[in-house]
């Protein structure tokens, strides 16, 4: 190859790469930047923005609002991840086995992840509505009066919990890949030991699986820190700030209140946030979990 249709090629290379490096820098490093920037300042959208150097993190962490967001936040992610990992590898154990319509059971489990945020939160509105809605009416078969479940500042976020359940069909999905990845010689080895099903999935299949328990935890965790569309759709953060979700209050602070540089500053908090707690389990991760052919990382 000579010197110059080497230079081509790269010419060529650079030619079919410019349309994801023009998107990258223009819908992606430029907006990243500039909110870094805007964190900084007090910009209401419309005038130009003022440096105020470290007085939105100032106000921040000195703000009510911000606090019981991140209560909130942290509450629905300390209970809703856990669970949602639990369902979906129970599910996927029990779809893993040979049952009849196992490929229905598994495409009806995984079909409500496919409806949108919005559609979701309308269904599930209704389905928690006191007078007309479903899930009240099947309390009612064993008599239970239901309460005002989103009116009601002590139900309001078990609701939503409740309704992000409607989506474990997207972790045992992922369980089940897990699952068909583990050697049957291990299962059989440890049944020839005298295993029972309980000690074999706990020494065998669990370790086995353990890398993909880990991704749905990092990745269940930082979809629960971003909650938003319920609490917009359904409750408006209330009531009481009862759904009042950290990403509800940037969005409030952005387009309510016109304050960009305060929002700004609240999503690098999120940024770090996240940044921080992925690396603590990743961390934390290394002597629990097994990755096939090189042990604990």
């Amino acid at each position: 190859m000579t010197h110059r249709e080497g230079r081509r090629q790269t010419l060529y290379m650079y030619l079919f790469l410019s349309p994801w490096l023009i998107g990258f820098f223009v819908f992606a490093l430029y907006p990243i930047l500039s909110s870094l920037y805007l964190s900084f300042t007090d910009y209401d959208i419309i005038h130009p923005p003022v440096f105020v150097g470290l007085a939105n993190y100032t106000e921040m962490f000195n703000n009510e609002l911000f606090w019981k967001s991140v209560i909130v936040t942290l509450r629905y992610t300390v209970i809703s991840v856990p669970i949602q990992l639990v369902l979906g590898l129970g599910f996927a154990l029990l779809l893993h086995q040979k049952i009849p319509f196992r490929g229905f059971f598994r495409t009806a489990m995984y079909f409500p992840s496919m409806v949108s945020g919005v559609a979701m939160s309308l269904l599930w509105y209704w389905i928690f509505n006191p007078q007309i809605g479903l899930f009240n009416y099947v309390l009612s078969w064993f008599g239970i009066k239901g309460p005002a479940w989103l009116m009601n500042p002590d139900t309001s976020l078990y609701a939503l919990i409740i309704m992000s359940l409607w989506t474990v069909g997207t972790g045992m999905i992922l369980f089940l890949a897990g699952l068909q990845g583990v050697p049957a010689s291990l299962i059989e080895a440890a049944e020839l030991d005298g295993a029972g099903r309980f000690k074999t999935f706990l020494n065998v299949t669990l370790p086995m699986i353990s890398p993909v328990l880990l991704f749905q935890l990092i990745m269940g965790a930082i979809d629960s820190f971003q909650v938003f569309t319920q609490a917009f759709v359904m409750t408006q953060g209330g009531p009481n700030y009862s759904t009042w979700f950290y990403v509800y209050n940037l969005y409030t602070s952005a387009f309510k209140e016109y304050r960009a540089g305060y929002s700004s500053a609240l999503a690098w908090v999120l940024l770090i946030v996240v940044m921080l707690f992925t690396a603590l389990v990743m961390k934390l991760s290394n002597r629990y979990v097994h990755y096939e052919g090189g042990g604990n990382k």
